[in-house]
């Protein structure tokens, strides 16, 4: 009887070995993943607000592919047309990449830049290489901090609000209304993608819509169940890290190279960054209200199905810009999109990623379309949005990815 419990503890120890070190075996970090989780983390402590974070990690992620592609050269040389430097360190490159567009972009991070740097640097043994490698990625970062210097993003914020003569209204700044005068990184303009108007508010999509967020946004809402709850909690979280866990996924499996990942970061950022500039030009331009708004005043809406809630409200806040289309459905369906074409026919990796906003849970999903979906779906349960809105900027997020697909020629490996 004891020899039998010791042989299958034997075999349960073994079990356990095998599935570590598979499991080990399908993920393997490198320099740009490592970064990029670096990065993020200092982006978000830089408190710069999701708009920025795009658009600084779009800028960083892209510098890091041109320095390593110099090296590498595995790809077709870009219009920045770096010198190539096959005897450079790769990480040096990479860290060189971050630490000099980070420091521009993010300033109140000094220290924190300088030491991961530094910590990357003092690794690399070779000091040809690295200083090569050194040499490379400042070259790309400056490189690219040039060619976006004057992309709008500083512009001056004029935002008008609406009102009467000497009559209050509330006193906050939409987020970012000047973000739809940027230049992109891959549309012609930030209207080439924007959508039709929202539905008429006297259409029957509207009272399904309104009645269907009315009732399950509501921050006491009955009929939301746990796990939409947890659901709603997780996708309450708004800043790009939320996304890139879900790139990581599929760049630290087996078999992958680094120049590959870091052209699936420069595509995924670049093209989120681009996506956010289209729905806020969409929001902007149609200036539709938020469910909190709408149904405080459905007896005003001209639809005889949306009844009034005096008191209703959303179960997170709702976030400073216009309602239509959706901003996280459209980054969610844009990221999805990009890795669904790089992914190609292999079998698709489980996704996973960790929200912030949620306590750093972790949720994950079998494929990229369950993971768009849940998102748009979040949104609802969240009570900031409606479904058609949620649809809408999925299917503006697919439009921007193409354009990124195309540009990168992913999945043609």
């Amino acid at each position: 009887m004891v020899m039998k419990n010791l042989l299958a503890i034997d075999r349960f120890v073994l079990l356990v070995f095998i599935s570590l070190v598979a499991h080990t075996a399908t993920v393997k970090a490198d320099a740009v993943t490592d970064w990029n989780k670096r990065a993020g983390d200092i982006v978000v402590a830089a408190g710069i607000g999701p708009l920025p974070a795009e658009r600084a990690l779009a800028i960083v992620h892209t510098a890091v592919y041109e320095a390593v592609n110099a090296i590498t050269q595995r790809y077709p040389v870009s219009d920045l047309k770096l010198q190539p430097a096959p005897d450079a360190s790769v990480e040096a490159a990479v860290a060189a990449a971050n630490r000099v567009t980070l420091m521009q972009l993010v300033p109140n991070q000094t220290a924190a830049i300088d030491m991961a740097y530094q910590t990357v640097i003092a690794a690399v043994s070779d000091e040809v290489a690295r200083n090569s490698g050194i040499a490379v990625g400042e070259r790309a970062a400056q490189g690219i901090l040039s060619m976006r210097a004057n992309d709008g993003a500083s512009d001056q914020e004029t935002y008008r609000p609406i009102t009467g003569v000497g009559v209050y209204i509330p006193t906050v700044i939409p987020e970012t209304p000047q973000w739809i005068t940027r230049k992109p990184w891959l549309m012609t303009n930030a209207a080439q993608f924007r959508p039709a108007p929202p539905p008429r508010l006297d259409s029957e999509r509207w009272a399904r819509d309104y009645n269907e967020v009315k009732i399950l946004g509501r921050f006491d809402s009955r009929v939301r169940t746990a796990e939409q709850t947890e659901i709603a909690r997780f996708w309450e979280e708004v800043m790009p890290p939320i996304y890139h866990g879900i790139v990581r996924s599929v760049a630290t499996q087996p078999g992958r190279e680094i120049t590959q990942n870091a052209r699936l970061f420069a595509a995924v950022t670049q093209a989120s960054d681009d996506a956010l500039i289209a729905v806020f030009d969409a929001k902007y331009h149609y200036g539709l209200w938020r469910p909190l708004t709408a149904i405080r005043n459905g007896d005003i809406d001209g639809n005889d199905a949306t009844e009034r809630d005096s008191s209703w409200r959303p179960f997170i806040d709702t976030p400073m810009h216009p309602e239509y289309p959706c901003a996280h459905c459209i980054v969610s369906a844009t990221v999805g999109t990009v890795l669904h074409a790089e992914i190609g026919n292999a079998p698709p990796p489980v996704l996973m990623t960790v929200s912030k906003a949620a306590g750093d849970v972790s949720r994950s999903w079998d494929s990229t379309d369950a993971f768009m979906q849940e998102v748009i779906n979040a949104r609802i349960y969240d009570g900031v949005h409606y479904r058609n809105s949620g649809e809408i900027g999925a299917a503006m997020g697919k439009q921007v990815a193409k354009l990124v697909i195309d540009k990168y020629q992913l999945g043609k490996e």
